[in-house]
């Protein structure tokens, strides 16, 4: 299975197409490495591993060792720093290996750390978040362009355009999504709304009743409905007190947000609800009112 499945050309051009369980020399020598002479990357960007995954990992190492070469950067005094395999090189470590495959290559550090940002963003579990944050670092401590990033994740402009746009999200919404709590689907649903307060109470209902991106998709598309109906009456047009009077009833009686778009003559009442329950709870008071009617 070659590795270079998935990967931007940027760091898939390190590896070109070689065979895991069979690795080739590429610009520089492929050796075992004495797994006591290799040194974490302090500024490695991915910071957090799942200690099960690695467990996982360590597992098949035993029996099957590591089918993927870590790449290196030769340092003084027989030692190397981790370009790229920091997961495989704890895997190792745990699983109790004496030596790795390495493909040793001398590189900028410029380079090493766009390389390592590259191979984090290429994670599977990584989170909306994580890939935007990621993103932004590339393009701003590398110079690169959104098209630039593109090409090297193997993405699309789009995808890079529209996962920087969450950053725009409050922070708080930011670290639900961080910890897992929404998902990106929900996050993009909500990145449209323009009303902060609004945004951060539909992230913490989201969280709180467990919303489909779908449900939270149908509340983003209510707000701007809502959002277009004018509000207040209109100029010269007056709302007698009776009619205000109803309104407020009609909030304490639904238990929900009631508006009036209009005055005594004509006009439109809009009822929000933001759950299920809202909702049952509202029919069920008119399921009541049409009883007490045939009475």
């Amino acid at each position: 299975m070659a590795v270079t499945r998935g990967l931007g050309k940027g760091f898939s051009a390190l590896f070109n197409d070689y065979e895991e369980n069979q690795p080739v020399e590429i610009d520089g020598s492929v050796a075992q490495i004495d797994i006591t002479h290799i040194d974490r990357n302090v500024e490695q960007a991915r910071k957090t591993f799942d200690e099960e995954a690695l467990r996982e990992m360590s597992a098949s190492m035993e029996m099957h060792g590591v089918l993927q070469p870590l790449l290196l950067k030769p340092q003084t005094g027989e030692r190397y720093l981790i370009i790229a395999g920091e997961r495989r090189f704890r895997a190792a470590l745990m699983a109790g290996l004496k030596t790795v495959p390495a493909i040793i290559k001398d590189l900028p550090l410029q380079q090493i750390k766009e390389i390592s940002l590259i191979e984090n963003l290429q994670r599977e579990d990584l989170n909306a978040i994580e890939a935007a944050e990621g993103i932004k670092e590339l393009m701003e401590n590398h110079s690169l362009r959104q098209e630039d990033v593109a090409t090297r994740l193997g993405k699309s402009r789009s995808y890079v355009a529209n996962t920087m746009r969450l950053l725009n999200l409050p922070e708080e919404v930011l670290d639900m999504v961080r910890a897992g709590k929404l998902s990106s689907g929900h996050a993009r649903a909500m990145i449209t709304i323009d009303d902060q307060e609004y945004l951060l109470n539909l992230a913490k209902q989201t969280v709180q009743y467990k919303l489909t991106v779908r449900e939270v998709e149908e509340r983003v598309r209510l707000y701007f409905t809502r959002k277009a109906i004018p509000t207040g009456p209109r100029k010269n047009e007056q709302v007698s007190l009776e009619l205000k009077e109803m309104v407020s009833d009609m909030k304490r009686i639904f238990g929900t947000r009631v508006k009036l778009a209009g005055n005594d003559n004509k006009g439109r009442f809009v009822i929000d609800y933001f759950s299920s329950d809202d909702l049952e709870r509202i029919y069920q008071l008119i399921q009541i009112l049409k009883l007490n009617d045939k009475l």
